[in-house]
């Protein structure tokens, strides 16, 4: 089967808001073998928006829509695809009912408006929105399937993944079930490079490879009849991928490298500081997204100047008039100090060259320097990127948490350094 995506909204033309919604559906109905071979935009005028969905009508087997089932005049995303369809419209009372209760709980008078958002194609299977107003539904007509979800993206994320995959599940036929195998270190080209041979010759599971900012992931997916059955072919691909890129998997079907960071240290009873100078918090931010992190993770300090590095650091003003702020040493003398300074098990240094100024010939931009500190030892890394700031920032951070993850963590003693 094959789907179309169609995002309704003048504010998506303008380039007001990116469409993010599509990137969310097109990487489900990947995961459900579904075929995207086209994605529209379209503002809120009904006679484009009627030839779009027309147009998708007469080539997709299934056409989704993102935006225009809001309560105001320039959303006509419902009325245009029931006319399209043939189907005629009519008042679903649960869905008024729950905008009703939905305004009377925030203490706000309801406008009349609002019950436009309650009127959808008739005998459709109604999506409840549990995060906003406007229900979404789905209808099957001219051998097709219509679907239509909420455009604000706090509304169309769980509406898809709560409502709109599990619909879809049954018309992909069997089920299907997807790992994800998270590396850090290797690039998509070198990933794929050594899952080549075997990516050729797998027709179920599927082997994909996908980069994302500073690290790649590997997406195996089986088909089957069952659930388990999926996973029972899963099984032994898994494995194979895994043993094919080595200690650059840092995980399979985990959020991040902060959680992987952050669930080892917990299991180990150890403690976590960190002190950074270019990435100004990026690293402490990380960890801290992660639910539960004050198990291990005692605080961290931002020392941008070279005085605070002396302060609070303990770092010796003879290396730094002798090497500079950007060097292994500090970086080793910062992750010491804030190991011992917060009373952590674990220190994190992390000092270099942000850009895009301050650089120079001998220490140019995107230089940086990273140390982990454990029980009186340091590991040490130099890093080196060109593309930007943020870049740079992001990938000493992931750099950070990739050095813990692999000098103290170890299948076989448990810990390295």
């Amino acid at each position: 089967m094959n789907a179309e995506l169609i995002a309704v909204g003048t504010e998506i033309l303008l380039g007001d808001i990116v469409n993010t919604d599509a990137q969310l559906i097109s990487q489900g109905l990947s995961e459900l073998g579904i075929n995207v071979f086209y994605q529209t935009v379209v503002g809120d005028n009904p006679d484009r928006l009627r030839h779009v969905i027309e147009t998708a009508r007469d080539r997709a087997d299934i056409v989704i829509t993102t935006g225009g089932l809001g309560p105001t005049l320039d959303d006509l995303t419902k009325e245009t695809l029931a006319a399209a369809f043939g189907r005629k419209m009519a008042l679903h009372q649960p869905s008024l009912d729950r905008i009703k209760d939905f305004f009377a709980n925030i203490g706000r008078e309801m406008t009349p408006n609002n019950e436009k958002q309650a009127w959808l194609p008739e005998g459709c299977t109604v999506f409840t929105n549990l995060w906003g107003t406007a229900p979404g539904c789905a209808f099957e007509a001219y051998g097709k399937h219509v679907l239509m979800l909420p455009g604000p993206p706090r509304e169309c994320n769980p509406m898809w993944k709560e409502c709109a995959m599990p619909y879809l599940y049954k018309l992909a036929g069997g089920c299907i079930v997807s790992r994800n195998i998270r590396v850090f270190g290797l690039g998509e080209s070198a990933m794929e490079d050594r899952l080549h041979d075997m990516m050729e010759r797998m027709t179920n599971p599927t082997i994909a490879p996908y980069a994302k900012v500073s690290e790649c992931f590997a997406r195996v997916t089986a088909k089957a009849d069952t659930t388990e059955a999926a996973e029972k072919l899963l099984e032994p691909v898994v494995k194979e991928v895994c043993g094919l890129l080595g200690d650059d998997v840092y995980g399979v079907d985990v959020d991040s490298l902060e959680q992987v960071v952050g669930d080892g240290l917990r299991q180990r009873g150890m403690t976590l500081a960190v002190a950074e100078s270019c990435t100004g918090g990026l690293l402490s931010k990380r960890i801290t997204d992660v639910p539960g992190c004050s198990d291990y993770y005692l605080g961290g300090v931002c020392s941008y100047s070279n005085g605070v590095k002396m302060d609070l650091l303990d770092v010796k003003k003879q290396t730094l008039d002798a090497v500079g702020a950007v060097s292994p040493e500090v970086a080793e003398q910062m992750a010491e100090g804030v190991a011992r300074a917060l009373g952590a098990d674990v220190g994190v240094g992390i000092t270099g060259v942000a850009g895009p100024g301050g650089g120079t010939e001998e220490k140019p931009t995107g230089l940086v320097y990273i140390s982990i500190w454990c029980r009186g030892r340091c590991h040490t890394r130099k890093m080196q990127s060109s593309l930007g700031r943020d870049r740079v920032r992001n990938q000493a951070a992931s750099t950070a948490l990739d050095m813990i993850r692999r000098n103290l963590f170890s299948s076989k003693t448990g810990e390295r350094i």
